[in-house]
């Protein structure tokens, strides 16, 4: 079941001066999330993922179409129902919004407060969530003495108080160093897997997708232009932007200038390999090369590992005689994708 319904969503803002042109954030959208994914929405500056968020969390109306959220119909909601459902939607930020004159526990009560919480209940949840993110001996401390990773623990606990079902994260982790990012995703697949809730993550970080996300959905002019499971996109990009975001973890085909270097040192035919499905495994690629008295050298490219599935792209340079080669690569390429490169 969807947790999370857009159908045909739009979003335009007016003019910015009376000599300018409404922009159209968001064009036709339409998704769906359903109840504990993890789900990675992608896109570069000004794609729209952002403004996405903000409609799902009803900070921004839409212009046009429908915006469901665990069955509220939130477009045209008064504000008073809109707090409500808001209750049901935990958030948390690029830069932490922490508010610096509370301490940790401060600041992790703020939105009990705000919903009217008994102080006695409140103290326990609290309790609860600052031993969950691993803070509990930073209950009494500001804010400003901590680490961006610590910040962004307490952002995590303030975003759980109030026992949401879906939590939106806006570029959760580009703040933060690579180590400190792994911590933090790891605190995100245990807030998915052990309080069972439902994740919606914006970034412009391909390595962030492919860490936590099961599925996801990339951006570009307001429009989703490619979606399905992290697995599928990853390993088979279909729209030029999607291939550039992969391109940032996963090698491809090498450049025009990096193909002639590599040519300069390893004689041979080159012939990319692409890897897709799991059962074909690299063993069984290589033997049938040395079957056929091929001799090769791996020049470039990798495999990557999405949620425990393999995938990758190997470019070797073969080396044998033009009929060898011909006949291994004929064999090879009834069980996966293979290009001479010219």
């Amino acid at each position: 079941m969807a947790l999370v319904e857009l159908r045909d969503v739009s979003k335009v803002f007016p003019a910015a001066s009376r000599h300018g042109s409404p922009v159209r954030a968001i064009d036709g959208v339409d998704l769906d999330v359903e109840a504990g994914d993890i789900y990675g929405i992608v896109g570069y500056s000004g794609a729209g993922k952002s403004t996405l968020i903000r409609l799902v969390n009803a900070l921004e109306t839409a212009t046009s179409g429908s915006i469901t959220v665990d069955g509220t119909e939130i477009t045209g909601l008064p504000e008073r129902r809109l707090q409500q459902v808001r209750r049901g939607i935990g958030m948390i930020f690029q830069q932490f919004n922490l508010l610096r004159s509370r301490t940790v526990y401060g600041n992790v009560a703020y939105p009990l407060e705000v919903a009217g919480v008994p102080k006695a209940e409140a103290h326990e949840r609290i309790a609860e969530l600052l031993q969950f993110v691993g803070l509990a001996e930073k209950a009494h401390t500001y804010t400003d003495q901590l680490s961006g990773g610590q910040k962004q623990r307490v952002g995590i606990a303030r975003a759980l108080a109030t026992s949401p079902k879906l939590l939106l994260a806006d570029e959760s982790t580009s703040a933060l160093d690579p180590e400190t990012t792994q911590e933090v995703l790891a605190l995100l697949r245990r807030v998915n897997e052990e309080l069972g809730l439902t994740i919606m993550v914006i970034t412009h970080e391909m390595e962030v997708v492919k860490s936590i996300a099961n599925k996801v959905a990339v951006m570009e002019d307001g429009r989703i232009v490619e979606r399905g499971s992290v697995f599928d996109v990853f390993s088979d990009p279909q729209q030029p932007v999607t291939r550039r975001f992969v391109s940032t973890i996963v090698d491809d085909v090498p450049d025009a200038e990096t193909l002639a270097r590599l040519r300069a040192v390893h004689p041979g035919r080159f012939v990319r390999l692409a890897f897709r499905d799991p059962a074909v495994r690299q063993a069984e690629v290589f033997a049938e090369l040395i079957r056929r008295d091929v001799t090769f050298e791996l020049v470039h490219g990798g495999m990557e590992d999405v949620g425990g599935r393999t995938f990758g792209n190997l470019t070797l340079s073969l080396r044998g005689s033009d009929a060898d080669v011909d006949a291994a690569l004929h064999a090879i390429g009834a069980r996966l994708e293979t290009r001479e490169l010219r």
